[in-house]
Order: structure tokens, then sequence, then C-alpha cells
């Protein structure tokens, strides 16, 4: 099971928060104390938040969830979208567009809008245009992939969202809340953890606490969708075997189709009776010789006649 271990956040220095002042007080019970004017995480808890975390998100992949990873700040763009790559998950790391989720409609038509750009460069098409139509092409293709990129394959609603620094990332959060998506976040001290599903206590500004945790979301995503494949092959090997039974079945119930042929004397007889025959062949009793059908009679007088004979011949004897 991916799992962070507690010497692995102290060297990220997951356990630094922010300055006393800025703190928020519904991250009181996740503070162990205050050192220097800044607060300190207590990590004991981190380690039990983060597993039910990694969990969660195994439990996602597992049943064929996608999960999408946003962290747009400067020092979490780099270990989002390497932790998203690595699973094979949608990422935002440039700006989070209003509507993204809300209004997913919108987003697809210029997810569209990029997909023909990228088909008129392939095809070679933009070196029909003007100078000044392939610079603003350009630009605009620029723009798209900055902050589309990640989600240009993205065809559906995402079962699961991990978030980098929740005040900064609010309106993604809002959207995921709306559209009942849950929420898995990195919670620093000024943030409010009861606005997600599943928080994380630890320092969201740090690229190597940034690096960790995502790169723990990404390790239980692959986890579970090993789980996943193995029950898409069991549901393709059962539909392949009831396939081969349907077969199996239809090859016995052909002979049994063929089978009621009783009749089919009657019905050669039939047959045979609707032919022209040729002279009935009838056996002579005595004389032991096939005659014709018409000499039948004077043959079996002979037969008489010499039966006869021989019993007046043994008579007299």
């Amino acid at each position: 099971m991916a799992q962070v271990t507690m010497k692995e956040m102290l060297d990220a220095g997951v356990h630094f928060g922010h300055q006393t002042q800025r703190w928020n007080p519904k991250m009181k019970n996740y503070v162990y104390t205050a050192r220097g004017g800044i607060h300190i995480i207590d990590l004991q808890k981190t380690v039990v938040r983060a597993q039910k975390a990694a969990e969660f998100v195994k439990e996602i992949a597992a049943n064929g969830g996608r999960l999408i990873f946003v962290g747009t700040k400067k020092q979490a763009i780099e270990p989002v979208q390497e932790a998203a790559e690595k699973c094979g998950q949608y990422y935002v790391t440039k700006r989070w567009l209003g509507g993204m989720l809300t209004n997913f409609e919108t987003i697809k038509t210029s997810v569209g809008r990029l997909r023909r750009i990228d088909q008129m460069k392939e095809k070679g098409e933009d070196k029909f245009l003007t100078k000044k139509e392939r610079a603003g092409l350009d630009k605009e293709y620029l723009r798209l992939s900055e902050f589309l990129n990640g989600i240009r394959d993205m065809k559906e609603m995402p079962a699961a969202m991990f978030v980098v620094d929740l005040p900064k990332e609010h309106i993604a959060v809002a959207e995921a809340t709306r559209l009942g998506i849950p929420v898995v976040g990195i919670a620093d001290t000024n943030s409010d953890p009861e606005v997600i599903q599943y928080p994380i206590p630890g320092n969201d500004d740090a690229i190597r606490s940034i690096k960790l945790f995502a790169n723990m979301v990404a390790d239980a995503y692959l986890e579970g969708a090993k789980t996943w494949e193995q029950k898409l092959r069991t549901m393709t090997d059962k539909q392949s075997d009831l396939a081969k039974e349907e077969k199996g079945e239809v090859r016995e119930e052909a002979p049994k189709r063929r089978a009621p042929r009783a009749g089919a004397p009657a019905a050669a007889a039939k047959t045979a009776a609707a032919k022209p025959a040729g002279p009935a062949v009838v056996k002579a009793t005595k004389a032991r010789k096939l005659v014709a059908a018409g000499t039948a009679e004077d043959v079996e007088i002979q037969a008489e006649l010499e039966n006869q004979e021989t019993a007046s011949d043994e008579t007299a004897e």
C-alpha cells in the first residue's frame, strides 16, 4: 500500500506550517505547537490522514474512476504534472478556469478547437495562412495548450480531485463540492480542512512536501488501477466462457433438429413406390427359382403336382 513514513515527512519539511498570525482556527486539532512564530503540524495525525486519503484514492482507481490533479502555484506545477503523468490522469497547472467542471460543455468546445489546430499543424494547412494569421493561430494554440493540455482527453467528470493549497484553489474545490466530487488535498495551517473530504495536514509550500504527497496519491492510484485491470480481465474471461457455452449449446441442438427422422423409412417407401417398378420377383418354395410375376401361378401348380407324385411313389413302395 502506498504510504509515507514519519521520517520521509520530516525530511520533506511537512511539519512546518505558516506564521501563527495567519492560521485558521479550524486547524487547531492538527497543530502540535508553535516555535519561532511558526506553527508545527502534528505529523502523527498527518500519517493517519495520509493513509486514509491513499486508501480512498486506491478504491476510486479499483472501481475504474478517474482522478484530476490541481496545483497552479509555482512550486506545485512540476510535482503535480509529474505525478499526474505518472499515473496517466488529468491535471491543471496553469490556472483553474471558472466552470471547468460545472460548465464542462463550454470547456469541451475549447478542447475541440485545440484538437483542430493540432490537425491543421499535422496536415500542414497552417502554411497556407498569412504570416499574421499564422502568428495569431500559434498564440491561440499556446494559450489553449497551457490551460487545457492536461484535460484534453477528459470526456466525463472525474471521480475524485487532488488539490495543493486549498485557499488558492478554492474555485476548483467549490466546483467539485457542487458536483459531489470528493476532494483530497494538502491542508496547511492557513486552510479550512472542513471544506474537503480527505484533508492531509502538511506544508503546501515546500516543493519536497508537495512532491511527497503527490507521488503518494499517484502510487495509490496505480495500485488501485491494477485491481481494476484484474476485474476487467475476469469480466472478459467470463463473457468469453459464456459465449463458448452458448456456441456449444447451439452445436448440441443441431443434431437434435436432424434426429427426428423416424418417418424417413416411410418417406423412403413412398418415394420407392412412386418410382416405376420393374417385374416383381417371387421365390418359389420347392423349385427355388426366381420367376417373373406373370408365370408365378404355373410354377406353383407344377410344384404341387411334383409333391403329389412324390407322395404317391412313397405310398406304393
